[in-house]
C-alpha cells in the first residue's frame, strides 16, 4: 500500500489549506453579517428565526464550495 499522503510536507499543507479555508469562510460571514440591516446571529439565536437560518445554511455551504473549489484547483 503506498502511503504518499502521510508525508509530512502533505499533512503540513493540509491543515494549511483548511485552516486558510476556515479563515476566508469566517470572513465571507463576518463581511455577510454586516451587509445585512439586522444581526444574522441575534436573530438567529434569540429570536429563533427559522427562515433565515435556512438562507444562512444555505449561503455557508455555497461559499464553501467556492472555497473548497478555489483550493482545490
Amino acid at each position: 500500500m503506498d502511503y504518499d499522503w502521510l508525508k509530512p510536507a502533505a499533512v503540513l499543507g493540509s491543515v494549511v489549506f483548511a485552516l486558510l479555508g476556515v479563515l476566508v469562510f469566517w470572513i465571507c460571514f463576518v463581511i455577510i453579517d454586516k451587509l445585512t440591516p439586522y444581526k444574522l446571529w441575534h436573530e438567529l439565536v434569540e429570536k429563533h428565526n427559522v427562515a433565515l437560518a435556512i438562507v444562512v445554511g444555505a449561503m455557508s455551504l455555497g461559499i464553501s464550495i467556492i472555497i473548497a473549489s478555489a483550493i482545490h484547483g
